[in-house]
Order: structure tokens, then sequence, then C-alpha cells
């Protein structure tokens, strides 16, 4: 059996979609290979720890600056898993400009190197002219990069002149988390005492920039129908995104338990999900949505796999970027319309176990680590 290290910035149960998308692909490839995972800890200690029978060790940070966590021991830690370890495949999740540097440094010629693009680094404009070096000698180290999807690759800058060993590998739900049956109970009582029996029109993920919450609470005075906004998460902008709403059917839940997530999603009849820029470049929780049959509003953003997971008028409605009222109307005609929701509904799950499976993805990986 080969043996294969993951790399990523965090690990399950620290909640993030990278960290979603490497756990979902260990616990997929559990049968055929022999697997151990490395990654950054949330604190200044270094714990090695198991995860559904997968080793995983968590490098103590000493802090994080621009969303990247900072190590000194991760290096040591690296060396000494490629070095006891041996592994045939290291699979490093980026971006991850501090993991880049440290395998640059560690990484045997023998070993093999997939290079997981989940996105460019696009925020930190001024560090990234630092990292440009790096990254160049991390691409060419590449023996495979894997991209989530054919838009994000078609318009990603760093990837162009490494299109000839990229391949897409779209990234996949749980169905084992999403499952409904049997929740039928818990959705219901949702519905009645937290919504009222009214519409649900739900957004969940981190309250950050690029994820266009404020567009949401802008969009909800151009929703005529009768609803409930349920916004799940939090993050930085959380207290000012309240400040901002003035509406009483725009309800900010915080954090809902991983064991909650398919209830809200099962009960919603719309998912909202007004990210704005590339740096959501897919869209997990879109998907997990999807599946769950929340049909989807989306705004259009160029280069993002969020318009390919989520096809226009086929599996949702999609609107021109920013806008919020063009955002709410949509929202609007989906809880008039039953009929054109239900339709997409049913267009979106179908779509989900197509194209975005364990099942479906795990094949086409087992091809790349070949």
């Amino acid at each position: 059996m080969k043996k294969i290290l993951h790399i990523s910035k965090y690990y399950p149960p620290y909640h993030g979609g990278i960290e979603d998308v490497c756990f979902n692909i260990v616990q997929a490839l559990k049968r055929e290979y022999i697997q151990k995972v490395i990654c950054f800890n949330d604190s200044s200690n270094s714990i090695l720890s198991e995860v559904d029978g997968v080793e995983v060790m968590r490098a103590s940070i000493i802090c994080e600056v621009a969303s990247q966590p900072v190590s000194f021991s991760f290096y040591s830690l690296l060396k000494k898993y490629i070095k006891v370890f041996e592994p045939d495949i290291v699979h490093l999740h980026v971006p991850n400009p501090l993991a880049c540097v440290y395998l640059l440094q560690c990484l045997p010629s023998a070993v093999k190197l997939i290079l997981h693009w989940h996105s460019d680094i696009i925020a930190q404009k001024s560090l990234y002219k630092l990292f440009v070096p790096i990254e160049k000698k991390i691409l060419e180290r590449a023996d495979k990069i894997l991209a989530t999807s054919p838009q994000y690759l078609d318009y990603s800058v760093p990837l162009f002149h490494y299109r000839n060993k990229a391949v897409i590998i779209p990234n996949m739900v749980s169905l084992n988390k999403l499952q409904l049956k049997g929740c039928e109970e818990e959705i219901d009582e949702l519905r009645a005492i937290v919504c009222k029996k009214r519409k649900i029109v739900f957004f969940m993920g981190r309250h950050v920039p690029y994820k266009g919450i404020e567009y949401l609470i802008e969009a909800e005075k151009y929703i005529s129908s009768d609803c409930i906004i349920l916004i799940a998460g939090s993050g930085p902008l959380t207290e000012e995104l309240k400040k901002n709403s003035h509406s009483d059917r725009i309800k900010f839940i915080g954090r809902i338990p991983d064991k909650d997530i398919k209830i809200y999603m099962g009960a919603a009849d719309v998912f909202a999900f007004p990210s704005v820029t590339k740096n959501e470049a897919f869209g997990v929780v879109l998907a997990e949505a999807m599946y769950c049959r929340a049909v989807p509003v989306t705004f259009t953003i160029k280069g993002s796999g969020v318009n390919w997971v989520s096809v226009k008028d086929e599996t949702g409605l999609e609107v021109e970027n920013r806008n919020a009222e063009a955002f709410g109307k949509a929202i609007d005609l989906l809880l008039i319309d039953d009929k054109l929701r239900i339709d997409l509904a049913e267009n979106a799950h179908k779509r989900v176990v197509d194209m975005f499976t364990i099942d479906t993805v795990q094949e086409c990986l087992q091809k790349v680590y070949m």
C-alpha cells in the first residue's frame, strides 16, 4: 500500500472549507492507502492525535499573520515525518505559504507532490509579492496540480503556465453528514417553533468581507414575501453586520453544531450565497445546501467555481455581482414560485449526487495517485 502524507493548514475538528475537503479525501482513501496528516494547531502546543483512525500531528504556532499560521516547530515535525514515515506521495493543500517554504527544503525528489490548488492568494497583495518566487518553485516541483473547477483553472494567473499538469478534481461533500432521512420531525419543529412556518432564507459561513453578507442584509428590503432570514456563523464582521441590520426578519443565530447543519439546510427554502470575490473558489457549503434541496441564489463571480457548482437557471438563480436589489428579487421569485423552486431544488440535488460526492471524486483521485 502506498503511503500518503497530507498537509493542510488545519484539520477537523477545526472547521473550514479546505479542512473539510482534506478530511473527506482522507476518509475516502482509508482502505487503499496508509495515510498521515500534518497541520497547524490553533494553540502554542504541538499535539499528536488520531481522527477516525488516522494519525494527525498538529504543530504549535506562535501567531497568525494575514491568515497564515506562523510556526517554527512545523518544519522540524514535517522533516521528521518525511524521514520516518517515508511517504510515496505528499498531498499539499494550498494556499499555505509557510508549508510551501518548508516543504521545498525537505522534500526528497523521489516523493511525488500533489498540489491541491483551492485558491489563488488574493487579499494579501503586498505579502503575496514576496511569496511569488516560492509559489513558482512549488508549482514547478509539483507532479500534479488539482484545480477544483474548470473556471478557476481558466482564470488563475499563477496556474497559467502549469496547465499541462493540472487536473480538475472538484471538492466533495459527505453524504453521511447530510442524510435527512429520520430528521423530518426536527425539520418540522424548526419550521414551526423558530420560524413560525414562514419560508426560510438561510446563510451559513464565516463573517468575513468576501462572503458578501452585507449584500444579503441590503437585499432584505427587496423581498416582498413573508420569510425569515437566518444568518449562521460568526467572524470579525459579526458585530458590524448586526449594527447594520435593521429588520426583524433577519436573525443572527451564531455557529450551528455540526449535527444540526443538515436540519437547517433541510428546512431552508432558499440558500443565500452572496460571496463576491474569487476568495470563494468553490463553495463546499453551497454544494451541501444544494444536496439538501435548499435552492441557491449566487452572484456572478468571474473565475470562481461557484457558478460551476450551481448552474444559472438550472440548479439556482444567479445575478450581477454586488447587485443587492437583484439578489433580493431573485430570492423573492423563489419564495413566490413554488414550482420553480422545487424544480431547481431537484436539479441541484442531482448535480451534487452526480458530481460532488466522495464516490464520484474517489476514482479521479486514485488515478492522480498512480
